[in-house]
């Protein structure tokens, strides 16, 4: 072959390599293309990073801790909502509502900057101070934004939920009943009848104290439930429900007269003046004692053969008392309140609102009424209940009245000088008529 035609044959084959080089320098650009221009199937598309949820710390106060039998389904209540937020972290404070720092230790985190993010608290007389100064928000138009949430309360929860303003600031959980919880196997023992009226109940009283049992544990200085069941008995639901403010009924002291004729007949432990709610709650649990008054929540710390020989019936009208005999305390007298500084806190706010929804949800409901007996805010069929907590449900629909208690008619410093009141008047230092009137006094101070 000439020289001539090698050099061009050469160059034809350079010229054909180029060519190709170049195409696949074209296809090799188009896979590094956008998704918007031609692409290679076979190449993965870029994707963004998820963006991680913010860290966010809630603190819930509440009184499910301790000895409280809702204490392990309130957790597990507050675990859901963590598993399924885990950038979010809840602080579980508790502490008891028969400890009377309880109320201290809210207003005093309230009024100090400490407040919590949600605080289940009392309705009523109890949360004036600190819905008044704007320490939580109403959450009328957070429920109204959200009607899933609204609608799964019952109606009647969220109406007795109300503040003297006409707002909801507390999302209710469960209600309440109190009464007088009767050992029916001490009274079967003993011959003696339940205690439905005054002559039956002091009858049993004698008869139990003859004998070394204490007919009715309460004690004197967190005297709640006798202080609420004893005026309620006395002034009947209206009378109790004016409280003090525009003067006194005079049936109030009928109720601390009663208290010193129960005093005298041997019904009370003999350590009343020393011994607090837990104590008197243990004498009843271990079957050392009759009788009790207490509140449905209560149920779960007692004994297995306690709870088992266990009913409740309501508090029996005292002596010339205006109440029916069929007149009880009960309602939804507890809530979560929402803070205010958590509401204008943009990191928490929203969080905090979903937390709120969780902890009143109806199966979050469910699961704490199941646990502690208590009247679900929402309507949701309550399981594993026992007979006990069947006749407390029972004496609610059977009630002629159901009336909030006492110490949500009176300032809480009122309700404190009543309760000093008692071991005095049963003890003959102080007259029926000089208890009120001092409460009176107190009433009228902290209203001016």
């Amino acid at each position: 072959m000439k020289r001539t035609s090698i050099v061009l044959l050469s160059v034809m084959m350079l010229f054909s390599m180029f060519i190709a080089a170049c195409g696949n320098s074209n296809n090799n650009a188009g896979n590094n293309a956008p998704a918007s221009g031609n692409t290679n199937a076979n190449q993965p598309a870029v994707e963004e990073p998820a963006k991680e949820a913010e860290k966010v710390t809630l603190r819930v106060f509440s009184t499910f801790g301790g000895t409280d039998a809702a204490r392990d389904a309130f957790q597990a209540v507050i675990d859901e909502f963590t598993t399924s937020h885990p950038n979010v972290t809840v602080e579980n404070d508790t502490m008891s509502a028969n400890d009377d720092g309880f109320r201290t230790k809210v207003n005093t985190d309230m009024t100090s900057g400490n407040e919590p993010d949600l605080l289940f608290y009392f309705i009523g007389a109890d949360a004036e101070g600190f819905v008044n100064a704007g320490k939580v928000v109403p959450l009328n138009e957070i429920l109204d934004a959200n009607a899933d949430w609204k609608n799964g309360f019952i109606p009647d929860a969220l109406e007795l939920a109300r503040q003297a303003d006409g707002n909801i600031y507390a999302a209710p959980l469960t209600g309440f009943y109190e009464g007088l919880f009767v050992n029916k196997k001490i009274f079967e023992d003993n011959g003696l009848e339940l205690p439905t009226d005054w002559t039956k109940l002091t009858t049993a009283v004698k008869a139990l104290a003859a004998k070394d049992i204490i007919p009715l544990s309460v004690p004197f200085d967190q005297s709640h439930y006798l202080i609420e069941h004893t005026i309620l008995s006395a002034a009947g639901p209206a009378g109790q429900d004016k409280g003090l403010a525009e003067g006194i009924d005079p049936n109030w002291e009928k109720a601390y007269a009663a208290m010193k004729e129960l005093y005298e007949l041997g019904a009370f432990p003999k350590d009343a003046a020393t011994i607090d709610l837990n104590m008197t709650g243990n004498y009843y649990s271990e079957g050392l004692a009759a009788m009790t008054i207490e509140g449905s929540w209560a149920i779960g710390g007692w004994s297995d053969e306690t709870r088992a020989n266990t009913t409740v019936i309501p508090f029996p009208t005292v002596p010339g008392g205006a109440g029916s005999g069929n007149d009880i305390v009960g309602g939804f007298g507890s809530g979560f309140y929402l803070s205010k500084a958590t509401y204008d806190n943009a990191a928490k706010k929203d969080t905090a609102i979903e937390l709120l929804k969780h902890l009143t949800a109806p199966d979050s409901i469910k699961a704490i009424a199941s646990a502690n007996g208590g009247t679900p805010a929402a309507d949701v069929e309550v399981t594993g209940l026992q007979q006990v907590q069947l006749d407390g449900f029972a004496m609610t629909a059977k009630a002629d009245s159901i009336s909030a208690p006492v110490d949500s008619k009176v300032a809480p410093e009122t309700f404190s000088d009543l309760r000093a009141s008692v071991q005095q008047v049963v003890t003959g230092k102080k007259t029926p008529t000089e208890a009120i009137d001092s409460a009176k006094k107190v009433e009228d101070a902290n209203k001016n």
